[in-house]
């Protein structure tokens, strides 16, 4: 199976067992808008929880708010949201398709690296375990040649759009002989800037009403409440603010199922620091985001760290953590380093001061920030992409499931009478009344045991129990295991010390 279709497979599985769906589907839908489902809004909320406590609960120094979607316009003038939140837009005159200029050139890197890995795993199988992988990057003539023509299409395309030389973007899109997926025809017209705000009108009648926006994102609800914060919590540098909220981004080309949508939810942490510290601290967040991430348990070498070269105007140093998605490595998360830009712009377009007063040098300043900025459906995307499985089990039968982490997943214990009579259901009853407390369970009693098993497989259930007559007479119960299907004999007092402890958020929180 390749990349492309076992996408499709994971999109489909996330409607049938209620994970996701698309917006407004009786309506045909609403194009890059998705609603979770009830399993889906289980494991959102936990993965909200696990970011929310190890930003907020494991650091004295970090608290958290939860500003308004609706903010004051000129906050985004001083943002330079206003002027300068674009997205270069080109289209195709014969298919007449939209497209975001830096996804052609990014798609087309990306070719070129799938290129070069596909040289690699021909090489591996070539020379076996005498294969050495670095001396063959550096040598093979068609790696190399694959090399150096992306990192050249790379640096040109960034050099293009730091410059805002739309021109330049157009005429390297030209030269890479780059094709409309749909057409296949290169008649590009010119590159044009599309700004990403939705806008809307506040005010009781219409010639009253002023233009407001959408947030595009979460910062800046942070930003204007820094001193709020500081005041009210008796903070001291260095601190930080957490906040998880929705924002909005008129995508033109959104694509990719939830990873890149309209509205969208994020898990931001904004950290202030004194000027001229602020370089550790981003060295030091760096670390402690990608721990945030191993603990998860999905793979050391689905996560790599993209280091900026070019550089935002506000900024002085900037890192990308990608995630290998079944379309290839993309940005997860960003840690970025912002300097004093956006309390002084703020300062400078209220006319209200933005300074910390640092007791310990006795001096005003407008504080550095160290931003960590991480999408919440591109974390879901991540997580439910690396745990969706279809496996073929020795007895022949196929098996779908979601070997989600045990301490994220929707339903952590499904309770299974055999059969639905002789009092094993009210003996299950019982347990799941009394376990419903501690963890989330689910009831089941419909078709034979077998099939209910794979129904839990396939939601990412870790744990099943199963009630049968022998249940009655000695109070125990069979625990399944959803990864390795084993099964084993335990007492019913025993249960939620054994659920518990495979399912606590907090030995996962210990290793960060």
């Amino acid at each position: 199976m390749t990349q492309e279709e076992l996408f499709k497979s994971l999109i489909a599985h996330a409607k049938e067992y209620g994970f996701i769906f698309q917006s407004s589907e009786v309506y045909d839908g609403l194009s890059a808008v998705y609603d979770y489902g009830q399993l889906g809004v289980e494991l959102k909320n936990n993965i909200k929880k696990y970011w929310w406590d190890a930003m907020v609960r494991l650091n004295e120094n970090i608290v958290g708010i939860d500003s308004a979607i609706f903010m004051h316009p000129k906050i985004w003038e001083a943002s330079g949201h206003v002027g300068a939140f674009n997205d270069p837009l080109i289209d195709n005159k014969d298919s007449k398709k939209r497209y975001r200029a830096d996804v052609l050139l990014e798609d087309y890197i990306a070719k070129l690296e799938e290129k070069i890995e596909k040289e690699v795993e021909k090489g591996k199988k070539k020379f076996g375990e005498s294969f050495d992988e670095v001396q063959f990057r550096a040598t093979n003539p068609n790696v190399l040649r694959n090399r150096v023509k992306a990192d050249e299409v790379t640096t040109k395309m960034n050099d293009a759009l730091n410059s805002a030389d739309l021109e330049a973007v157009r005429q390297l899109i030209i030269d890479c002989e780059i094709a409309c997926p749909v057409s296949g025809s290169r008649n590009w017209t010119e590159v044009r800037q599309f700004n990403l705000m939705f806008s809307t009108q506040m005010g009781s009648v219409s010639e009253d009403a002023g233009t407001i926006y959408l947030r595009p994102e979460t910062a800046q609800g942070i930003f204007v409440n820094f001193l709020n914060v500081q005041k009210t919590g008796r903070m001291k540098i260095p601190f930080g603010i957490a906040q998880i909220g929705k924002a909005f981004r008129n995508e033109i080309v959104a694509r990719q199922f939830i990873f890149r949508m309209r509205e969208f939810e994020q898990m931001e942490m904004q950290f202030f620091v004194r000027p001229g510290e602020e370089i550790a601290w981003f060295e030091k967040w760096k670390e402690a985001r990608l721990k945030w991430h191993l603990a998860l348990g999905l793979g050391e070498s689905k996560y790599r760290f993209h280091n900026h070269e070019k550089l935002a105007h506000y900024a002085n140093a900037a890192a990308d953590i990608e995630f290998e998605f079944p379309f290839g490595f993309k940005e997860l998360e960003g840690i970025h380093s912002r300097t004093d830009f956006d309390l002084s712009q703020h300062q400078k377009f209220s006319g209200k001061k933005m300074q910390y007063f640092d007791p310990e040098t006795n001096e005003n300043y407008v504080p550095y920030v160290v931003e960590t900025s991480i999408g919440l459906d591109r974390t879901f995307l991540a997580i439910y992409a690396s745990s969706y499985c279809e496996e073929k089990l020795e007895n022949g039968e196929d098996r779908v499931v979601l070997r989600l982490p045990a301490f994220l997943a929707p339903v952590k214990l499904a309770v299974l009478p055999l059969v639905k009579k002789d009092g094993l259901p009210e003996f299950a009853r019982k347990i799941m009344g009394d376990l419903k407390y501690d963890v989330n369970c689910q009831y089941d009693e419909k078709d034979s045991i077998g099939k209910r098993y794979r129904r839990q497989d396939a939601i990412g259930t870790p744990f099943c129990i199963t009630i049968d007559h022998q249940s009655l007479t000695d109070n125990t119960v069979t625990i399944r295991y959803r990864d390795s299907m084993e099964q084993e004999r335990v007492s019913v007092e025993n249960l939620r010390a054994i659920v518990e402890e495979k399912v606590s958020m907090r030995k996962v929180l210990e290793q960060i």
